[in-house]
């Protein structure tokens, strides 16, 4: 996973805390972390459809549906793709004791494995939404926390 879907959640996060646009540089500016490097990764939630840029003076991005329909799952699938952790090939078909293709037509206990882990992972990123890291910021950091967050981004 990129490093680029912790940048993502963390604006998924703060942006819950204000009813504004919020402008890339003022959220690259909180998370100290390069503007066009952030910028990348709000280009990928909003080509995802999670969160959509307003044009203008007081423009920035916004959340495009509530936290509460909004998944770890949907952040890491936008900024890095849907594609499986593993992607099998066919290992047991090389060498001197290779299977014949014929004999592979099932996956193998490694592929199997490796499936399951996959689903289990999604599925677990499935259950966790933006509104979910919310709350547990509150409760890591004190009920105060967002709306600290809330006020320093609009006093820039």
């Amino acid at each position: 996973m990129s490093g680029g879907v912790e940048w993502a959640l963390h604006c998924c996060v703060v942006l819950t805390s204000v009813a504004e646009p919020v402008p890339a540089t003022r959220l690259a500016e909180l998370h100290d972390v390069s503007p066009s490097y952030l910028a990348k990764q709000l280009q990928a939630l909003s080509r995802a459809g999670l969160v959509r840029s307003v044009q203008g003076k007081a423009g920035g991005y916004t959340l495009t549906r509530a936290p509460t329909a909004i998944t770890v799952l949907d952040v890491v699938e936008a900024v890095d793709g849907a594609a499986p952790a593993f992607v099998c090939t066919e290992i047991r078909q090389r060498g001197p004791l290779a299977t014949p293709p014929e004999s592979c037509a099932a996956p193998c206990a490694i592929a199997r494995a490796m499936h399951t882990a996959d689903a289990a992972w999604r599925d677990a990123l499935r259950a966790v939404t933006i509104a979910d890291l919310v709350r547990d910021v509150g409760t890591d950091h004190g009920p105060r926390a967002m709306s600290r967050i809330s006020g320093w981004l609009t006093a820039g």
